[in-house]
């Protein structure tokens, strides 16, 4: 599998997941910096890696939604390319409008960190089907802006499309109906919450995550 992670001022888990595509997967991972304006040929994944991009100025993900490889990164996408967004990559793939809704600052107003159950809401996408029968796994979160918000006519289109994919099972943030995941209208655009870059691994409290990334390269 050949998967680049961009990387955007302030991101904190690029290496991360680099490590963990290429430990779970054995796949060669590019490291691209958010000016640039052209992306390596014969992509299998994006990724957009957790962290606080910008600073989380103005609102989280809204000035790295503009960045000049961001419009690469949407033309991959509307090829088919499987695009996922991880924590602070979600909060982007939103404000670029690449997926509905927003994350909005955590129920409780504190910042979490810790392990989270998870349901496999649909095992059919090219990021979940590695899952195979599982319908509960292990993730972490590290968030303060994890809630996620839609409107109810977007709830229930995701939810009767199949494009909720993880939901909490012990909703950390309160997130509008326990969701963790989602995939946009073509499935192949994910955005979660729960790291799968921070558990790809027994020693990481769950290998869940790496199943993950295995998914995605067995559709390539």
């Amino acid at each position: 599998m050949k998967a680049a992670v961009i990387v955007f001022p302030g991101s904190n888990c690029d290496r991360d997941c680099k490590v963990a595509i290429e430990r779970s997967t054995g796949g060669e991972v590019a490291m691209v910096w958010h000016a640039e304006t052209q992306l390596p040929a014969g992509l299998d994944l994006i990724v957009l890696p957790g962290g606080f991009s910008y600073g989380d100025y103005l609102r989280c993900g809204a000035m790295a939604a503009l960045s000049p490889v961001m419009a690469e990164v949407r033309r991959a996408a509307d090829r088919g390319v499987a695009v996922a967004g991880i924590c602070n990559g979600f909060q982007i793939l939103c404000e670029a409008q690449m997926l509905p809704g927003a994350l909005l600052r955590n129920a409780r107003l504190k910042y979490v960190c810790k392990a989270v159950d998870l349901d496999v809401v649909n095992s059919q996408t090219r990021f979940t089907a590695g899952f195979g029968g599982r319908r509960e796994v292990t993730m972490t979160v590290g968030n303060g802006e994890g809630n996620y918000f839609a409107d109810d006519a977007t709830l229930d289109r995701l939810e009767g499309e199949g494009q909720v994919v993880f939901r909490y099972r012990d909703n950390p943030n309160g997130s509008a109906r326990d969701i963790a995941g989602i995939v946009g209208d073509r499935s192949n655009v994910l955005g979660l919450m729960p790291h799968p870059d921070r558990s790809f691994e027994p020693e990481l409290i769950s290998a869940d995550g790496a199943l993950l990334f295995q998914s995605v390269m067995a559709s390539a």
